[in-house]
Order: C-alpha cells, then structure tokens, then sequence
C-alpha cells in the first residue's frame, strides 16, 4: 500500500476512534440528565440486547423493552424485569431479566436473562408493540 493510503486509512480510523469517543461521552452526558432509575433501566436495555443476541434464537435481536407487562424495578444497583420484551426477526418474545448496574448507573456490569414464549401478533397493540 502506498506511504499516502497508509497515512489516509491510519488518518481515517483515528478520525472514527474520536468519533466514537465523542459519542461515548456525548451518550454519558444524556444519561446522566436522567434520573437514576431511568438511567438504570437504559443501560440495561442496551446491555441487554448485546447479551440475547449472543443467544442463537435471538441473533436478529433489534428491540429490548423492558417494561412491556410490568413496570420493570430498580433497587439499589439492580433492575429486575418480570414484565420484557425483546423483538427478533420481527417476533416479540416475553423475557425476564436482571441487571446489575455500576452505582453511577452509567454500566450495566452483569445481565441475565430467561426467554418466555413468543407473544401473539394479535396482542402487540394492547401493550405497546410494534411490527
């Protein structure tokens, strides 16, 4: 590779490694206007989408909600969600899950989950879901 493409492609992912520091700090800033429940709650979300799709019946996971049948709790640095949702290849799936957060809530350091049963399309409507 030419001196001036390696110097390009180097200048390029040093440009997306800013970018994505920026975004990082940029999304901790949103959190934390939140408060801490709801903090909570959105790290959990998004650590837990990462984690279902890690689950072969779930790789396609687009969409966690946590608080679909049942307000989802928070205590201490722990949501529990007896009540989740999650959407994969355009199938809502009851889920219930724990959380354990940072005491920032700014992380979410551990999250497990228990996949229910596939929730009817004919239901969607009544509890906020979505195609």
């Amino acid at each position: 590779m030419p001196k001036a493409c390696l110097k390009l492609v180097t200048l390029i992912a040093l440009l997306s490694a800013a970018d994505a520091v920026q975004a990082a700090g940029s999304l901790e800033r949103s959190l934390m206007k939140l408060e801490p429940d709801e903090r909570a709650h959105q790290v959990c979300a998004v650590r837990g989408l990462e984690a279902v799709r890690r689950d072969k019946r779930l790789a396609k996971a687009d969409r966690l909600m946590p608080d679909t049948f049942k307000r989802a709790q928070f205590d201490g640095n722990r949501v529990s969600a007896k009540g989740a949702a999650v959407r994969s290849a355009g199938h809502w799936f009851a889920l219930s899950f724990n959380c354990t957060v940072s005491p920032d809530q700014l992380k979410a350091l551990e999250f497990t989950f228990e996949l229910g049963d596939e929730i009817p399309p004919d239901t969607w409507e009544d509890v906020g879901l979505w195609r």
